[in-house]
C-alpha cells in the first residue's frame, strides 16, 4: 500500500497498468450471447405505461421491464451494474452503484433495493435522499451508521481506519436509519411487473438475489461467477451459508442471470449452471490445497502466508487478514469432519 493512496485508487491503479483486478483471478472464460444493448444509450422508459423518460446510458441493456444500467467494464470492482425495473405503478433501482453516481441523476425512482449493505453497492444512494431504500433485515445494522457498516467487514483497527475514511470520501456513505426491511420471498408488486426476494446469505448474512418473473431475469449481487470464487471472509459471513446459498440460486428460474461485478449478463440456464459449478469448486479447490499443504503440520500463520485466496503477487494491506480468516474458517471445518487433526496446540496437519 502506498502512504497516502486509498485501496480504491491502488486497485485501480493496478489494473491501468496490468489490465487486471489483482482481487480477481479469472480461471476460465465463456463465450456468452447477451440480449439487445440499446444503441447510444437511449432507454425509453414509457413501455410500461408511465410517464415517458429516457436515460442516457452507455451499454445499457433491455431485457424487458428489466434494465441493466452497465457499470464501467461491465462492473469491474469499484465499479457495478445496477438494475432498474420499471413497472406500471412503481420504479425500483438494485443496488445503485459507483457509475449511476458519477453519471449523475438522469432518472426518476420510487425506491431503491440493496442486494446487501457493502461500499461498492451504495454509492448512487447519494444522488436520491429522499427515496425510501430497502434490504434484509440482517444487513440493515450496515445503514444505520458507519460504525455498523464496519462491524459487517471486521477489519483489524489499523485497515478499518483507512478504510473507513474511504467509504466516506470515495464511495459517499451517508447513514439510513430510515432504511425499511424486507426477508425471504417477499414479493413486490411495481404494477404489472413484481420484484421477488430470494435470501441467499454467505456473501453477508443478509445478501439476497431479487427475481423479476416478467423479465425472466435474476440479478445476484455478489454472487459474481467470477474465478476468484466466493468470498466469505468478513465478519458478517459464512461459508456453509455461502454453500447453501449456490444450491438455491441454482433453482432460481430465469433465462437471464445479472452480476454485480465483472460476468455482467448470462444468458440461457445450462451456460449459467455451468458457471454456476465452477464458482462453486473454487472451495472445494481451496480446501484441498490446504490439505496438501497440512501434510506436514502448520499453523493458521502458516496457511495464512502460504496463500490459498490471492496470488503470492498481489501486495495489498488486506490480504494477510483475508489469508487469515480463511484459513482458519476451513481449519475450523476440517477439523469437525474429522479431515485435520490437531498436530500440536498451534499446529494442524491432515488426518
Amino acid at each position: 500500500m502506498i502512504p497516502g493512496r486509498p485501496l480504491r485508487w491502488m486497485v485501480t491503479h493496478v489494473i491501468d497498468i496490468t489490465g487486471q483486478n489483482p482481487a480477481y483471478r479469472l480461471t476460465h472464460r465463456h463465450h456468452l450471447e447477451f440480449p439487445r444493448v440499446l444503441p447510444q444509450c437511449q432507454l425509453n422508459l414509457d413501455s410500461m405505461n408511465q410517464t415517458s423518460a429516457t436515460i442516457d446510458w452507455h451499454d445499457a441493456l433491455d431485457l424487458g421491464p428489466a434494465t441493466v444500467l452497465t457499470g464501467i467494464e461491465r462492473g469491474k470492482y469499484p465499479h457495478g451494474n445496477s438494475v432498474l425495473v420499471t413497472g406500471t405503478n412503481e420504479r425500483v433501482l438494485i443496488d445503485p452503484s459507483l457509475t449511476v453516481a458519477e453519471l449523475g441523476r438522469s432518472f426518476e425512482v420510487d425506491r431503491i433495493f440493496l442486494s446487501h449493505v457493502h461500499e461498492d453497492h451504495i454509492p448512487g444512494m447519494s444522488l436520491f435522499p429522499t427515496v425510501p431504500v430497502s434490504c434484509h433485515e440482517a444487513d440493515a445494522v450496515g445503514l444505520t451508521s458507519i460504525d455498523g457498516l464496519m462491524s459487517m467487514y471486521g477489519l483489524p483497527s489499523e485497515i478499518e481506519e483507512e478504510f473507513r475514511q474511504e467509504v466516506l470520501d470515495d464511495f459517499s456513505y451517508a447513514p439510513r436509519p430510515d432504511v425499511s426491511t424486507f426477508t425471504d420471498r417477499a414479493s413486490f408488486d411495481l404494477g404489472k411487473v413484481s420484484i421477488e426476494v430470494v435470501h441467499t446469505p454467505g456473501h453477508t448474512r443478509g445478501h439476497c438475489a431479487f427475481v423479476i418473473p416478467e423479465a425472466r431475469a435474476a440479478f445476484l449481487g455478489d454472487i459474481e461467477l467470477s474465478g476468484f470464487g466466493p468470498y466469505y471472509f468478513d465478519a458478517c459471513s459464512s461459508l456453509e451459508s455461502f454453500e447453501r446459498s449456490i444450491e438455491i440460486c441454482g433453482q432460481i428460474d430465469a433465462d437471464h442471470f445479472v452480476t454485480f461485478h465483472h460476468k455482467w449478463v448470462i444468458s440461457g440456464r445450462e451456460l449459467f449452471l455451468e458457471m454456476l459449478r465452477d464458482f462453486a469448486r473454487v472451495i472445494t479447490e481451496r480446501e484441498s490445497a490446504m490439505l496438501r499443504f497440512m501434510s506436514e503440520p502448520k499453523s493458521i500463520e502458516e496457511c495464512a502466508a502460504h496463500r490459498f485466496v490471492y496470488r503470492p503477487s498481489v501486495d495489498l494491506k488486506f490480504v494477510r487478514h483475508v489469508e487469515t480468516r480463511s484459513a482458519q474458517i476451513h481449519i475450523d471445518r476440517m477439523l469437525k469432519d474429522g479431515r485435520i487433526l490437531k498436530a500440536t496446540e498451534s499446529s494442524y496437519r491432515a488426518a
